[in-house]
């Protein structure tokens, strides 16, 4: 099963993506993971990406089509995968189908996660992560619940950075939204409720 995980920025996708990957068994490929491991380790592509991704900007479509090509030729992938954060734009998703195309593979559906963007704006600013284990958590925890580690804020979940995302999220994936409705593949789900009644709702929608 290969599905395409839309939503903008907070939306809960990596919340369900995990949840659909226990329940599938299938490969997660989350281009915000794999953009700030290749910032992290000061790749060209990851150095070009942070200048953008610090600002809140899409990053280019080839720095990320680059690397999910790549990603997608992993064998993990074989059996399945959810797509998280990409494709952003038409461009990206004639890109995938192209690419797939040549594996042979197809998406099977869009699922696209909608939450009120000032929810998403409180939701994401109130986030805080760890340095030594990345545990996700909230401004409430002082330290690490799980290592006792240093908890911060990501640069781009300040409330003036993530309001600029969400506008450019709303911008650039109106017309991917219609471009996945037009092909029969898209599924809306409020995934402003709680966790386990989204997942349902996205299982109902698979199946």
């Amino acid at each position: 099963m290969n599905i395409v995980l839309l939503g903008a920025p907070g939306a809960g996708k990596g919340t369900q993506a995990a949840k659909l990957i226990a329940e599938y068994d299938i490969a997660h490929i989350s281009t915000g993971d794999i953009l700030r491991a290749a910032v992290k380790a000061e790749t060209p592509l990851g150095l070009e990406a942070k200048s953008y991704m610090d600002k809140g900007e899409l990053v280019p479509d080839t720095v990320v089509i680059g690397l999910v090509k790549e990603r997608l030729q992993e064998k993990d992938t074989e059996k399945g995968f959810i797509l998280d954060g990409f494709p952003r734009t038409t461009t990206q998703a004639v890109a995938l189908s192209t690419e797939l195309g040549e594996l042979g593979r197809n998406i099977d559906a869009a699922v696209a996660l909608t939450v009120d963007s000032e929810v998403i704006v409180n939701r994401l600013a109130s986030r805080r992560l760890c340095r030594a284990c990345g545990y996700i958590g909230t401004a409430d925890d002082a330290q690490c619940p799980k290592c006792s580690g240093e908890m911060y804020q990501r640069p781009d979940d300040a409330k003036d950075t993530v309001r600029n995302r969400l506008d450019v999220y709303e911008k650039s994936t109106a017309p991917l939204i219609e471009y996945y409705r037009g092909a029969d593949l898209l599924a809306d789900i409020d995934g402003d409720r709680p966790v386990d009644e989204v997942f349902a709702d996205i299982k109902s929608v698979l199946a």
